[in-house]
């Protein structure tokens, strides 16, 4: 029997032709990586604030964060910013222990996150919301209306890269790049760099003079691919 088996895989392997050998063997190939960068001057931010209230009553705290959240609610609405564009995302009631003290304290926090698509109100929108009670700013996201565009170009400026890479390195060897036979995208997701934002305390002097308290500059879209590109 295993006389046979043999005898049937010797056969098996002289019938193949050598078109069907050469098939069988690898091409020639490259693996090369490519990367794309696009430098974008942001039009949008995301913002989150936050409103906390400390107190010994959870009654008594709840309801004075809830009497703050409310005149800061209103201050957005006299903003007239797109109710699409606020959205309440944290609301809680915590009781952490006071080891110095020896007892337990109440915390209530609500945190409202708003999509500002006009930079140029940045200030005085900060201003208001602070004014109307906002005690803690988490982050300032600067952001691209026209991210997937970004994206795209980023995308084809990596391969042009990968490509030339390529051509760099086989140029040397009297070899062509031929066809990609493999792409693999390992773009990470691009996130807007946060910035912190300084506060202005309760009551100060207000001026008609614009001011400016961020410096915007730019984000960077990227993408990275790696390339497999058969030789000629």
């Amino acid at each position: 029997m295993k006389k046979s088996f043999l005898i049937l895989a010797v056969v098996a392997m002289c019938t193949i032709t050598p078109s069907q050998a050469q098939e069988l063997i690898p091409p020639a190939q490259i693996t090369v990586s490519g990367e794309g960068k696009v430098k974008v001057e942001p039009d949008q931010a995301f913002i989150s604030i936050s409103v906390e209230n400390k107190g010994s009553d959870a009654t008594s705290v709840k309801k004075e964060n809830d009497k703050t959240v409310a005149e800061v609610i209103k201050a957005i609405k006299d903003l007239k910013l797109p109710k699409e564009d606020v959205q309440t995302k944290r609301v809680s009631l915590s009781s952490p222990y006071d080891y110095d003290k020896k007892k337990y304290s109440y915390v209530a926090t609500q945190t409202i996150e708003i999509l500002l698509r006009d930079l140029s109100k940045y200030d005085i929108v900060m201003e208001k919301l602070i004014h109307a009670g906002v005690n803690t700013i988490g982050t300032v996201d600067f952001r691209s209306s026209k991210l997937a565009e970004y994206q795209s170009k980023a995308r084809k400026l990596a391969m042009k890269e990968a490509q030339l890479k390529a051509n760099d390195y086989v140029s040397v060897l009297g070899q062509k790049v031929g066809a990609a036979i493999m792409i693999s995208d390992n773009s990470q997701p691009n996130y807007p760099r946060p910035m912190m934002y300084s506060s202005m305390a309760k009551g100060a002097a207000s001026s008609d003079m614009p001011r400016e308290t961020i410096a915007i500059g730019e984000i960077d879209v990227t993408a990275n691919v790696t390339v497999s590109f058969k030789l000629n």
